[in-house]
């Protein structure tokens, strides 16, 4: 049985998106779906939207194999609210798949969840995240984590990425294309938060190192080390790095990289410059280097995005 938390304001397609998913699934296979809308307090729960939607107590809780904490406006009260987080602790110790979707990573956080773990939140929430939970192992570009038995998800559309990786882990590949089939989804989303986020930001940055990243940005084709970086910072090297880190919540040398694959992509998609040259002056030098890198990061080569981009 799936479970859903949510809260006061908190974001309607947060629980509607992974709801939906599970229920095609359940359908798939010839089941009928069981689904139960938690709350602290039960009744109607108005969502950010002014949305209703009916949730049972936490009694109702005993034969969930899966929770999954929605996210919203109303998550920081969720995230203090004592009875909640015992309720999640119990879960976890009963040995219940929890996870989270969007800024629902904060009330599995302040319940201890994620110390230690690999986990991810909304990318416009990367800075405030490291610097309250420092002891999770926070990677801000994945549309969502798994480690052990917790998930995260990133923000609110990738709740359903989640669901689909849990239906695969429960049902099968068949399965999971059947219902991304039905929601007119991908099966697996290509590429991470970067694509939609700007790069966490670095592309316009603010901040203390906002204008070494604009400068950054403009010399690409430089090596960039983190070395060069601290020089021009006025930092020790090791100084820069733990700075840097607290500051973006990613490394010197992986906002480079981010950097180099924004404006690559840009370049791929919008002319028609040869893939050899976009990379030499991005700093990758090397087209297989380059074409790595887009893998990683968008899940495509850049000459299957430049491809998609002609015939969009």
């Amino acid at each position: 049985m799936i479970g859903i938390l949510i809260f006061p304001d908190f974001q309607l397609l947060d629980a509607a998106g992974p709801i939906s998913a599970f229920e095609i699934a359940a359908r798939c296979t010839g089941k009928t779906p069981a689904i139960r809308v938690l709350a602290v307090k039960p009744g109607l729960v108005r969502s950010s939207s002014g949305v209703e939607m009916m949730a049972r107590d936490f009694k109702a809780a005993n034969a969930i194999t899966t929770l999954v904490v929605a996210g919203g406006v109303g998550v920081a009260d969720a995230a203090r609210c004592e009875v909640t987080r015992a309720f999640l602790q119990r879960l976890a110790k009963r040995g219940v798949r929890v996870a989270s979707v969007c800024s629902g990573a904060y009330v599995l956080a302040e319940a201890g969840l994620l110390d230690g773990r690999r986990a991810t939140t909304h990318w416009g929430r990367t800075r405030d995240f490291v610097a309250r939970f420092p002891k999770v192992k926070f990677e801000p570009d994945q549309i969502f984590t798994r480690d052990d038995n917790v998930w995260t998800s990133a923000g609110i559309s990738a709740g359903i990425d989640l669901a689909l990786a849990m239906i695969t882990e429960d049902h099968g590949e068949e399965i999971a294309q059947q219902t991304a089939r039905q929601l007119v989804l991908y099966h697996r989303r290509s590429g991470g938060q970067s694509q939609f986020s700007s790069l966490l930001e670095l592309k316009t940055p603010n901040g203390r190192f906002g204008a070494l990243l604009s400068w950054a940005r403009e010399n690409l084709d430089a090596p960039l080390t983190v070395e060069d970086l601290a020089d021009r910072a006025g930092m020790s090297a090791r100084h820069f790095a733990r700075a840097f880190a607290a500051e973006t919540g990613t490394t010197p040398s992986k906002a480079i990289e981010r950097l180099r694959l924004e404006v690559a992509r840009e370049r791929v998609q919008s002319s028609r410059e040869a893939i050899e040259l976009v990379a030499e002056t991005t700093g990758f030098r090397d087209p297989e280097r380059m074409r790595r890198a887009f893998i990683r990061a968008f899940g495509q080569p850049p000459q299957a995005l430049r491809r998609a981009a002609r015939v969009g």
